[in-house]
């Protein structure tokens, strides 16, 4: 981790003096209103501080939001630093965001934390610094051990039942004992506690209800009913409706987990004796709701659930009867009136994309900032796939991947539409760092609008569409052998 102080400066030997004392001053003004945050929270402990600073920013603008859902949009100056006061602060995380990433820090009252990250490695680039920023260090600690662990489940998964809940319960002991001994050196504050214990525990929580499904796989997941009696234990300590992680990536990929899981019971007793699991299907979807309404109280929760494994269900659902089914469920449970218009405009969007379908005519710009219509783009067979330039992995690998499958059915149009919401010199940098082809390369010219018309809730998704501008179908892969089958027949056409 780059743990470079936040105002530490490197000149070339041969810069003036002039421009040596400007940027001097900016650091001795960020370093008086740092230093004296502890001054202003004397007077009135609802003071705290924020500020940074961002290395290779990916736009000009830090989006900062409060545990009440509360924006403040704190813009970059010259040095990409960012600072802000919050006057009264609410205590609890608050999530910053930038060029398509977010993290959390815990903001209580008398704290002043500096950040600094480099875009090109977010999470594993940022540190605090200042009052407060010791609890906010080992939060980010406590994260990326987390990740690592995610990312070794693909190993501890293949362990025998037994071996796994061993080395989960003994790894997250290890960690708490740590966690432990951390504020046993300096008193910190029940927020911090909560949060840290929550962060550990829940991510190993999250391991053991994916567990099922990694150890038997889709065919055999029936045998999760084989699991030890005591594999479960840590159910009667999930607290549902804990508001102070609402907004908690940890606590919340544990409820999804937990609940994909509480649902098997439904499923297996409404399918045959050999059944394959299903995840799309629609007795299993309605237990989930179900489920979430019937044990979370916490609306903010529970309607951010609700909401979100609803629309994963109709944007893969092809059955407009069972599409109906849930979102009726849906609408009959959420009590956001805000998430319910959304949601009835997603489904009325899918609708509109189904194979056979005229697509939907929406404007775009394209590289010289000229505004065409979609339409008129589509002569012959087209894919139209979807990029944003926060996702690296991503846009390289979709446009070599294009690039390729072009070459191999030249009657087949390849469209690229970015899906960024800031100001196209982003997109524009993009295709200039990786020197593509800014042909047949366009962006929304209202990406809100633009990503609900598409109903475009993965970055991944793509659009198959035939000479005569109607729907073939939609794809999530364009590595998958019946993606390109599709494009063989296709390009014969």
């Amino acid at each position: 981790m780059h743990k470079q102080g936040l105002f530490l400066f490197r000149y070339p030997h041969v810069e003036k003096s002039r421009t040596y004392m400007r940027m001097l001053f900016i650091s001795i003004l960020f370093l008086t209103a740092f230093s004296s945050c502890q001054n202003s929270a004397d007077k009135n402990e609802g003071y705290a501080y924020f500020g940074g600073q961002i290395i290779n920013p990916n736009n000009d603008y830090v989006l900062l939001l409060s545990p009440s859902h509360k924006f403040d949009t704190l813009f970059l100056d010259p040095q990409n630093r960012f600072f802000t006061k919050l006057e009264q602060v609410e205590p609890g995380l608050y999530t910053f965001t930038h060029g398509g990433e977010y993290q959390m820090a815990l903001l209580e009252p008398r704290d002043s934390i500096m950040l600094r990250l480099n875009t090109i490695d977010f999470d594993e680039s940022l540190v605090f610094t200042g009052n407060g920023a010791k609890k906010n260090n080992y939060l980010i600690k406590v994260f990326l051990d987390n990740e690592k662990e995610q990312e070794n489940f693909v190993n501890t998964a293949q362990l025998p039942p037994e071996q796994f809940q061993h080395y989960v319960d003994s790894s997250r002991t290890v960690r708490l004992d740590e966690l432990h001994s951390f504020y046993e050196k300096k008193n910190r504050s029940d927020m911090f506690k909560n949060i840290a214990r929550s962060s550990i525990n829940y991510s190993y929580y999250s391991i053991k209800e994916m567990y099922p499904f990694a150890y038997y796989g889709y065919k055999n997941l029936k045998e999760y009913q084989n699991l030890p009696a005591s594999f479960y234990n840590y159910r009667d300590e999930i607290d549902y409706n804990n508001g102070t992680l609402s907004d908690f990536f940890i606590y919340n990929r544990f409820l999804y987990s937990h609940f994909n899981n509480m649902a098997l019971d439904a499923f297996y007793t409404d399918a045959a004796e050999d059944a394959i699991f299903n995840r799309h299907s629609l007795v299993y979807n309605l237990e989930k709701l179900k489920l979430m309404d019937e044990r979370i109280s916490n609306d903010t929760i529970k309607n951010k659930l609700l909401k979100n494994t609803t629309r994963d269900f109709i944007s893969m659902c092809v059955d407009s009867t069972e599409i109906a089914q849930v979102m009726s469920s849906y609408l009959d449970k959420s009590s956001n009136t805000k998430d319910k218009s959304y949601m009835e405009g997603l489904a009325n969007a899918i609708e509109k994309l189904k194979p056979g379908k005229i697509v939907p005519d929406i404007k775009l710009m394209n590289y010289h900032n000229e505004t065409i219509p979609l339409r008129e783009l589509i002569t012959k067979p087209t894919v139209i796939y979807f990029w944003s330039s926060n996702l690296k992995i991503h846009y390289k690998n979709s446009h070599f991947k294009s690039q390729e499958l072009g070459n191999k059915y030249p009657n087949i149009d390849f469209i690229a539409i970015n899906i960024n919401d800031n100001d196209n010199r982003y997109w524009k940098k993009t295709l200039e760092e990786f020197k593509f082809s800014t042909v047949n390369e366009y962006q929304f010219k209202n990406p809100s609008e633009g990503k609900q018309t598409f109903a475009i809730n993965t970055i991944y998704k793509m659009i198959v569409i035939d000479k005569d501008k109607r729907i073939v179908n939609s794809y999530y892969n364009m590595f998958q052998s019946r993606f390109e089958e599709k494009l063989k027949q296709l390009n014969k056409i």
